[in-house]
This record gives structure tokens, sequence and C-alpha cells, in this order.
């Protein structure tokens, strides 16, 4: 009865799927208090395969085909876009009910380089997205 149980244990967590683990995403602004710039930072949430398949690969497809993008997933995403003015201190984004469903989680920073790859976050439970002048710091919050 042993072997059965520990055998089902083994089948089971290798046939189950992994999910997201984001809990909370905090965005906090280093920038000087005195720069004139809003950061937009998009937090997107993937549902399904096909979609994660054509995922945009860098800063500039995403934001230059948001919309399109966005039309064509459906609800197959959650899109979560947080407007940062220089010199935000913190807050905590309003996440997606179903955010635990989720296949990946991504975060892309519009003051980042073009050519910077989206940011996978699923592992991450707290996130803690930081802009600095260099872009994004994404890092686990204690």
């Amino acid at each position: 009865m042993q072997k059965i149980f520990i055998i089902l244990t083994l089948v089971i967590s290798l046939c189950s799927n992994t999910f997201a683990e984001v809990r909370s995403v905090f965005i906090q602004s280093r920038l000087d208090f005195n720069a004139i710039l809003i950061t937009e930072v998009d937090i997107v949430f993937v549902y399904d395969q096909e979609i994660l398949d054509s995922f945009p690969s860098d800063k500039t497809e995403w934001y230059s085909n948001k919309r399109e993008f966005i039309e064509e997933a459906g609800d197959r995403i959650d899109l979560v876009s947080v407007f940062v003015p220089q010199g935000f201190d913190s807050s905590m984004a309003s996440l997606p009910d179903r955010r635990g469903d989720a296949l990946k989680v991504f975060v892309f920073g519009q003051h980042d380089s073009s050519t910077r790859a989206p940011i996978d976050v699923t592992d991450m439970e707290n996130v803690m997205v930081e802009i600095d002048q260099f872009g994004l710091l994404v890092s686990q919050r204690g």
C-alpha cells in the first residue's frame, strides 16, 4: 500500500502543471524627483500556450504591437499597466484574481533598453520592480 501511495504521489507531481507563484508586485522609482519622466510598467499574465509561443521577444516588439497583441489574445492574458512618476516611493500593483492560473508572468518597462527581453517573474512570489536611470531591476521582495 505504501509503494502505491509513493508511485501515485510521483505520478501526480510529474503530471501537474507549474503555475505562477506571483502574489504581489511592488514598484518603486529611484529616479531623481526633479526628472520629468513617467515610466509605464506592464505586468503580463499569460494563460495559454499558443499565446506564450508567439509572445513578444523584446521591449520594442511589445510596445510597438501591444494593442494588436492584446486584441488577439483576448481573455488568454491579463495585463496590469502601472504608470510610475519619478521618485515614486512604492506601491503594490492590483493583480488579477486568476493570477495563480498563469503559465508565465512577464514584466516590461518602458524605461528600459529597446532590446530587453521580457522579465520572467513567474517563480517569484513577491516581486520588487525598481526603476533607475538604467532601466528596471527586478528581484524577489523580502
